[in-house]
């Protein structure tokens, strides 16, 4: 998923403190539903499910990290992809290969007992389908966070929005965002907390990445930072094979890309990509006010429809509350 220039932009992540992270974080949604149904799931893969076999996973996720994020002073506005781009056409239809391919190593590990597998493998399948996109919704116009539908990609509207002043950092896992021109990105915000990676247990913190900062220390302009996507491979084009980051920038810096790109690549136009992280389609249609949380529309829905046990959504019902002063969530725009 994304963009891989992890290798180039490890010296430019710093770690950052919940403390830190007050205000209005746009989070890519199908980004973070995504990690919340790869994550809360059963030692043996299986996502968390009513008693309808309907999968609950993100359901859970939503609820309880946004009740710490308001517990925490951060105010959530979740971004929700649009129609995606033709150019993005080969990249989607690769990705459901794989899911569809994991989806059967899964049952096939499942039939002969190997849970370790089984689990990773259902990692692998995951996917954010029509129904997850619309109960989360629902979701999250009950407990009265702001909403936006994006024309496009919803990095690029979540980049827009920060960039233009109307909030303070976009949270995603991808590195899409800064080519998209996110002033500020805030990884790990969805996924923090003791996980289970390789293996191992492991605490994953947030960490944030400032563009300005790494464009600076990288000697890079955002035009360069994307010719460099371009040669690795983006979710528009495959990119070129053996350039990973490091080589990329190696490329970049000599002035090597469009001669790189003639030699392995002739038939490829890397402007429609550049214009699509540049002027991607973006819309100022939309609201950031937050409405108030309606506290029995949550337990309505969460309890009656899908089987979640009271003790544990009212107690999440607490961090819609904030501390001093008892104040409402609509009250912190």
């Amino acid at each position: 998923m994304g963009v891989a220039l992890r290798d180039i932009i490890a010296d430019y992540k710093t770690p950052v403190t919940w403390d830190a992270l007050s205000g209005i974080a746009v989070i890519d949604a199908n980004n973070a539903l995504y990690q919340f149904l790869t994550i809360i799931r059963q030692p043996d893969g299986t996502p968390l499910m009513d008693t309808k076999g309907r999968v609950t996973s993100h359901l859970s996720g939503l609820l309880f990290r946004v009740s710490s994020f308001m517990e925490k002073g951060i105010k959530p506005v979740f971004v929700f992809d649009g129609k995606p781009t033709p150019l993005k056409k080969a990249t989607i239809d690769e990705r459901r290969k794989l899911r569809d391919a994991a989806g059967q190593k899964w049952k096939e590990a499942i039939e002969r007992g190997d849970e370790e597998e089984a689990y990773k493998q259902a990692r692998s399948s995951t996917r954010v389908d029509d129904t997850i996109i619309a109960t989360s919704k629902e979701l999250l116009g009950l407990m009265g966070v702001p909403v936006v539908q994006a024309p496009g990609e919803g990095e690029a509207q979540a980049s827009y929005m920060v960039a233009k002043g109307d909030a303070r950092y976009v949270v995603s896992q991808d590195y899409d965002t800064l080519l998209f021109g996110a002033p500020m990105l805030v990884r790990n915000l969805t996924v923090s907390g003791k996980r289970k990676i390789r293996g191992r247990q492991v605490t994953v913190s947030p960490e944030r990445i400032v563009l300005a900062e790494t464009l600076a220390g990288l000697k890079l302009t955002r035009e360069q930072l994307i010719q460099i996507g371009i040669l690795t491979g983006t979710d528009f084009n495959p990119g070129v094979e053996g350039v990973g980051a490091k080589t990329g920038l190696k490329i970049v810096l000599k002035g090597g890309f469009e001669a790189k790109l003639k030699e392995k690549q002739p038939d490829f136009d890397p402007a429609p990509v550049m214009e699509m992280f540049l002027h991607p389609p973006v819309t100022d249609d939309y609201a950031l006010a937050a409405g108030h949380p309606d506290a029995e529309g949550i337990r309505k829905m969460l309890c009656d429809n899908f089987d979640f046990s009271p003790e544990r959504i009212n107690k999440s019902l607490e961090g819609f509350t904030v501390k001093a002063g008892q104040k409402t969530l609509e009250s912190w725009f």
